[in-house]
Parts: C-alpha cells; structure tokens; sequence
C-alpha cells in the first residue's frame, strides 16, 4: 500500500472514530423528526379477521351474546373487588390475589374471543349485534401468551405500587446542604456522622403531604426540593420497567392488528385521523393559553423576581402550585387579576362550617338530582372510601368504580376539604353518574360513547356548581355581584384549571404515542418529554434533567398505563356539553354565567345521551345532544366561554412577549448523561492519539522519500 493509499485509509478509520464519539458524546440530546401516522378506523382492521369466521347463524351469536353478558358480569365483578381490596389495602396478599383474578379474567376474555370469531358476524343483519362482536373480536393485551401476559400485568402492578408508595423526606432549608449549597436530597436514610447531616425517615406520600407543599409554600427552594425528590423516587426508579412494558403492549397490539399500541388506543375514538383532528383543536386554542402564560409568568416575575422566573421564558415547572404543573390554581392568589372582588375559592368557607368529605360528597349528589338524574345507591355510601386510612397504605388517586352488578357503584377519593377537591368530588360522581345511566345496556356497551365523555360528565356539571351565583345559593360564598371585575375573576380561576391544562393533556399521550410507535426510544426518553414540556406547554424543569431521569413516569397514569389524552378531549366536549345543557334549561346572557342547577330539561336532555353508554358512536351521540347540529369536536364553546377573559388578557400583554423563548430558562432541561459523556469524550481522545499517529508516520515517509530520490527543480 502507498503512502496515498495509508493516508486515505487511515484518514477513513480517523473519520469513523470521530464520528462515533461526536455521536455518542450528544446520543443523549438527539431528538428524531416527528412523523405523523394516520389511524385508521379501527373496525376496518378487523375485516380480515371477520372472514374467517364461518359461523353464519345470527340467531345462535345472540344466544352467545345473551351468555357472555351474563358471565361477563359475574367475571368483572370479581376482578373489581380484587382490585378494590389491592387498592385500599396495598399488602403483598392483596396484591397477589389481584393478580391472580386478573388472569382469570384474562383466560375468560381469551375463551370469549375463540368463540366470538368463529362468527361470520360482518354479515349480519342487526347492527347492534354487528357493533357489539367488533369490539369482541379485539382481545387487548389479553392476546399476549400466557407468561407475557403475566409478565405484563405483574410489571403493571410493580410500578403502580412503586409509584403509590413513594415518600420522600421532609426539607429542612438549615440541614442536609451540599458542598455547592443545593438541597442533599439523595443523602442516606440512615443516621449521618456530620453535623450538617440528619437522620432521615421518607414520610411525605404525594397525598395529601407532597400536593400541599406544592399547593401553598411559595419557598423556591422547598419546591424545587419536593419536586426532584419525588421524581427521584416516583419516577427514575420506573424507567426500565416502563420500556419493557413498552415492548409487551406493541406486540400485544400487533396481534391485535394494530401497528403499536398507541393506534390501538386511538381506536377507541372510532375516527380514522384523530391525530390531526388533535393537533388542529389545540392550534385553535394554543392562542389563548399563550395570553394566560404571558400573564401569569409575568405575575410570578413580580413576585419571584427575574433570577427565578425569566421574563420571556418558560415558566419553571415548580412555582405553579401544582406537581405536574398541569393546573394552575393553587396560584390564583398570586396572581389574582382583581383583589378584594369574589373569588370562587370556598375553602376557607367550607372549613368554617364544618365541612367533611362525606358532606361534599352529599353536596354534589344534590346538584345530581337536581336534574331529575340518580341518586347515590346504598352500597355507594356502605362501601365507598372517602378519606386516606391511617392505618394503611392506599393508591390515593381518586378514582371511580363500577362493579359490573348493576348495583354496586364506589368512589375512591382521599379527600381534603377544599375547592379542589370540592369540583373533583362533582368529577368523579360524574362517572358515577354515567355508570348509573347506562346500567340497563349489555354488557360490551357499558362503557362511555367515547374516554372523553366519561371524563367530561362530572366536570359540566362543576361548569355550573363553580359559578359564584351557585355557591352563593348553595351559601358558601356572600355577597356576589355580576360586576366586570367578579367576571373576570371567575374566568381567571376557571382558566387556570381548564386553559393551563390543554397542552399539558395534549402532550402527555404525544409523547406516548412517538414511544409506542418507536420514534422516541430509550436514548431519548426523557429529552423528548422536556422537548414538548417546552415547545408546547411553556414550562422547564427547576433543576438539569438527564437520560438517568424518567420524569413522566411521576405522574400517575403512565405507571398505571392510563391514556391521558380522553382529558383533553373531555375539556373541549363539556363546554359543548354546557352550552347545549345551558340552552335546554333556557339560560339568557354570557355562557359563563350560566347554572343549570335544578333544571329538570337539561338533566332530561343529558339522561337521554349518557344512557346510551357506547352502543352507539360518539358522533352519534354528540349530534343527539346538540339536536343534530354537530357531531365533531368543536373548540366554539370554550373560546365563547373564556371570550371575555381573552379580552381583557391581551389588553394586560401589552408589550409582553406573548409565547416564549425556550432559550431564556432559568434552567437548560436535559444535560447529557455521565457515561454518554465519558464513552464519547474516550473515543475523541482515541481519534486524536490516532491522527497524530497518522500524521507522524506519513511526514518519516515523505522525508525518507525524499532521501532517496534526486530533486526535482521547481518553484
């Protein structure tokens, strides 16, 4: 080989190198271009499938329906207890009979599905039937062999409890400092020789302890303490487990005839480009959310000062009264648009009279039958569990339970008396509620006409129990007027629940679904979370995050593998809900002002479409309520709703940077991980050593070479 040739293969070997650690040096940073994947409508996958049934009897399929529903019943039921008694008892014991239940349950759904497809049911000529073998004939996970599937439903459980048990130590701002002068919250448990050092025992759950920290310290310091701590605990420690369930839920989609398991969520809406349909609702109201950004960061300016909330930045995640930053209320009275005017914060109120959990939960059955809809069972009251036990771990998110009997309905809520956790009160008996109306249906069709509806029930009913003319009849607040500066107030607290959530439920199944579809993948977990925290919800984390980090396993629903997205979804569908409910029950003037307690027209209204659980399409269902007018998603009644207060926010932004320069946080979100950072800094050093090899054996050669040879003349 010539000195050419060595030059050019050395130089290629050199080149590789360098490449490689360049490559491994910033792999943690890199975040791959988005692409969007149509879904398509889910019934259509299914086609293949349905010929090969050849049972042609519809007579006998109804006689298999009219079984599977009863034994449906019986087997759900089962489960439920199972898992009631795991969730308000958190043992091992519990835990493994859960499990166990589970996999009966599977097997069943298994034996169904064997039957279900034998049925040439595409050809039948009754379309409840039709629509009721469509949903039978999808197994879910339950399609997975016997060992990954409980493989799967054991590594659920692992990190719901993981998540349900996590506490973290208590802060105190004169101990545990490290050299640097930042908190030492990963310090030992265990007892510490130093004098700066103190024993400490984890004792703060998220709920209630962590939730009002985060609630009401305006400690910077505290609250960026709380929030690492918990992601330290809640969510770093889910990472692995999470993308072995990733891997498990897309192949149990694919045998489903999906491509990953997030076109297998999305079928669940029943339209064949949900993505896009998303991703134009929240550009019609992304400008709104960006006018309550720019007001509120500007706020927390005044208050925290430019060192700790930039001026034209995103808002650091920890300082908006809240653990996920996903709703902002808990910031209202820093924020407040007009002090000494009505707000709808009854907390103090209900304190003052003595209010209980069980005395919240009478106060949102009222407004329910109000409307002519139903009462609380007997059973609810008997068996439902209203307050955090003492004597016991619990899951603590609140949740509401149908036990597939027709009779036994429960809430599992750890309730703190508070204007919080009043609405969530209304929310969850909202399921109930919907449970309750859909009861007298089969079987498969118990069950929301889409996620969202269920989710969206409760809180149109808390549309009307929040207006401060409600509260005022119901006498937790006195002396409301309809003056301008009441309105706005009204609408600020309302926005700071419902507009500060939008991109936050957006984002939560987005990233989800570039997981399950292998966009985002195991290098970039993380990086790609904080990318959209940024890009669109305006918010950076307190403190560097890295690839070690699995921050969105801190929050609830990715552990317990709950999709998220039927929250934004039920934010836009409850204020068409309102508006229809409001027209029903006559309601003259602002739509926000509208209450539609004891209407007995609108519950009527509302009864005829919650009953008719998911026996027919959501459009469908959306087009009975608005007497024909839509059946499609539409943001117009939220925008009219907040209209005013949109107004008046652009009015305040004047001359403030409306959006936000992801340049500008306080702190830069992902910082590449140690040994991403030592593998490639190693490699360069390698390709240097090697260039100056290369560069040494060439300039012997030349001079060598010229030693040998008579020169040439030249210039």
């Amino acid at each position: 080989m010539g000195v050419r040739g060595a030059l050019v293969l050395a130089a290629a070997v050199v080149g590789v190198v360098v490449v490689m650690g360049v490559a491994v040096a910033v792999y943690a940073m890199t975040v791959p271009e988005d692409t969007d994947e149509v879904s398509a409508f889910w019934t259509a996958k299914l086609s293949d499938l349905a010929l090969l049934g050849t049972n042609t009897n519809e007579n006998e399929a109804v006689r298999f329906l009219r079984e599977y529903d009863v034994q449906a019943s019986v087997m759900c039921n089962r489960f439920m207890e199972a898992s009631w008694d795991f969730n308000t008892n958190v043992t091992d014991f519990n835990r493994r009979k859960m499990l166990a239940q589970q996999m009966e349950w599977a097997k069943f759904h298994r034996e169904k599905w064997t039957d279900a497809t034998s049925f040439a049911w595409k050809n039948f000529t009754n379309p409840d039937v039709r629509r009721m073998f469509s949903f039978l004939t999808v197994l879910g996970k339950v399609a997975l062999p016997k060992e990954k599937m409980q493989e799967l439903t054991e590594l659920l459980q692992s990190m719901k409890t993981t998540y349900s048990t996590a506490k973290i130590c208590r802060y105190d701002s004169r101990l545990r400092r490290l050299p640097s002068g930042d908190y030492d919250y990963l310090s030992d448990f265990d007892a510490m020789d130093s004098d700066n050092e103190i024993p400490c025992i984890p004792s703060l759950n998220l709920e209630p302890q962590l939730s009002n920290i985060m609630s009401t310290s305006r400690d910077p310091s505290e609250l960026r303490y709380v929030w690492r701590a918990w992601r330290e605990v809640a969510g770093k420690p889910l990472r692995q487990q999470y993308l072995r369930f990733v891997d498990l839920a897309n192949e149990a989609a694919r045998l489903n005839g999906f491509s990953d398991a997030g076109e297998y969520w999305r079928s669940e809406y029943e339209v064949d480009n949900f993505e896009e349909q998303l991703e134009v609702l929240w550009e019609k109201l992304r400008p709104l959310y960006q006018q309550l950004h720019a007001y509120v960061r500007a706020k927390l300016v005044d208050n925290y000062g430019e060192t700790v909330v930039p001026r034209n930045g995103p808002i650091p995640a920890h300082l908006l009264g809240n653990m996920w930053a996903q709703t902002w209320t808990n910031v209202m009275n820093l924020t407040i648009p007009f002090r000494g005017r009505t707000t709808v914060d009854v907390t103090n109120a209900m304190r003052r009279q003595g209010y209980t959990p069980l005395a919240m939960f009478r106060l949102a059955e009222e407004f329910f039958t109000s409307l002519g809809l139903e009462p609380m069972p007997i059973s609810f009251w008997q068996n439902s569990l209203f307050q955090k036990p003492t004597d016991r771990e619990v899951v603590c998110h609140a949740s509401a339970w149908d036990f597939c009997n027709g009779f036994d309905y429960r809430i599992k809520q750890c309730t703190e008396v508070s204007t919080e956790y009043l609405f969530t009160t209304h929310h969850e008996m909202g399921h109930i509620q919907y449970d309750l109306q859909y009861r007298n249906q089969p079987f498969i069709f118990r069950d929301g006409a889409n996620p969202g509806f269920h989710e969206a029930v409760g809180d149109v009913m808390a549309l009307s129990a929040s207006t401060p003319r409600h509260l005022q009849a119901i006498g937790l607040l006195d002396n409301v007027d309809e003056s301008f500066e009441t309105d706005i107030n009204f609408l600020y607290a309302m926005a700071l629940d419902k507009i500060a959530f939008l991109p936050f439920g957006y984002l939560m199944d987005k990233w989800r679904w570039e997981v399950f579809r292998g966009d985002t993948t195991s290098s970039n977990l993380n990086t790609r979370w904080w990318d959209m925290r940024l890009s669109i919800q305006g918010v950076s984390p307190p403190v560097p995050r890295s690839e070690e980090d699995f921050d969105p396993g801190a929050k609830f629903h990715v552990p317990a593998n709950v999709p998220y997205v039927r929250y934004f979804v039920s934010f836009i569908i409850q204020f068409q809900f309102h508006s229809e409910l409001c027209k029903a029950a006559g309601h003259q003037g602002p739509l926000h002002r509208c209450d539609i307690y004891r209407s007995q027209t609108a519950g009527k209204l509302l009864r005829d479409v919650l009953s008719l659980g998911k026996s027919r399409p959501w459009t469908e269902a959306l087009q009975r309520l608005t007497g024909g007018k839509s059946n499609k998603l539409e943001v117009e009644p939220i925008l009219e709703y907040f209209a005013p207060l949109q107004s008046w926010l652009e009015s305040q932004n004047r001359g403030q940077l409306i959006g936000w320069r992801e340049s500008e946080a306080i702190v830069q979100p992902i910082t590449t991980s140690n040994v991403s950072m030592i593998t490639g800094v190693i490699l360069a050093c390698i390709a240097v050593l090697l260039l100056l090899a290369l560069i040494f054996i060439v300039v012997r050669r030349v001079v060598r070479s010229g030693k040998a040879k008579t020169p040439t003349q030249g210039t």
